[in-house]
């Protein structure tokens, strides 16, 4: 089976499961791009973020790959998983642990892995306005795809994640991570309209950010892609 095969059948067998199970919630999104003739050039995203609560706790997944070829050459290739779960202390206040995983063979490094607790706060948390944000310390294993070196070291970790429902169809959303330690620091934001086309389907525009202050020479630091996808919430 192809890489891209195996991605689109992952994400699907993880939607079938967590639709199974009546007490998660979320969406997966899906771009695809295929061209042939003078140019051959195949290009697959997927994303899936979804959560339970139970309680006063709160369990989100999220899981997003990217892969491009040109002409048979490999130009995108990455995955990311991220788990977290979160405490309520009171109804803004809560404490979290999380855990994060980043291969991507474009930015120097062979993978990113870190386990990190902290506390946040709801800004927000309407129907139409959620906002919140959040801090810690961690750690993380760092390997150097050219050198093979790995290393470890303590990290602060911060976000904040926002959601504005602008009109009934139109949702915009924004979600901001910054891992910073002595050997790199990984900033990531995520920016996004979605437009619902009915109950459970949506279009998604958003511009993908990432940014690493010291990968390996000669990689570059910043790394943008745009997406255009469809979105099936459940």
């Amino acid at each position: 089976m192809s890489p891209n095969r195996q991605i689109i059948a992952g994400v699907a067998l993880a939607l079938l499961a967590a639709s199974a199970h009546a007490d998660w919630k979320g969406k997966g999104e899906a771009g695809i791009v295929f061209a042939r003739g003078n140019t051959e050039a195949d290009t697959v995203n997927f994303k899936l973020a979804m959560s339970e609560e139970v309680g006063r706790w709160k369990h989100a997944l999220d899981m997003a790959a990217l892969r491009a070829t040109s002409n048979g050459v490999k130009s995108a290739d990455r995955f990311t998983a991220g788990w977290q779960s979160d405490y309520k202390l009171s109804e803004r206040t809560f404490t979290f642990g999380a855990l994060r995983y980043e291969r991507d063979r474009f930015s120097g490094f062979s993978y990113q892995a870190s386990a990190s607790a902290g506390m946040g706060y709801k800004f927000y948390d309407t129907d139409k306005i959620k906002l919140s944000g959040q801090a810690g310390a961690g750690y993380r294993r760092i390997r150097d795809d050219v050198t093979g070196a790995t290393s470890g070291n303590v990290v602060f970790v911060a976000g904040f994640d926002y959601s504005n429902v602008l009109t009934a169809t139109t949702n915009v959303v924004d979600k901001f991570h910054v891992e910073s330690g002595s050997d790199n620091t990984l900033l990531s934001n995520f920016a996004g309209v979605e437009v619902k086309m009915s109950n459970a389907l949506a279009l998604s525009v958003g511009l993908d950010v990432q940014h690493n202050t010291k990968p390996p020479a000669p990689k570059k630091t910043t790394d943008t892609v745009t997406t255009v996808n469809l979105v099936y919430s459940f």
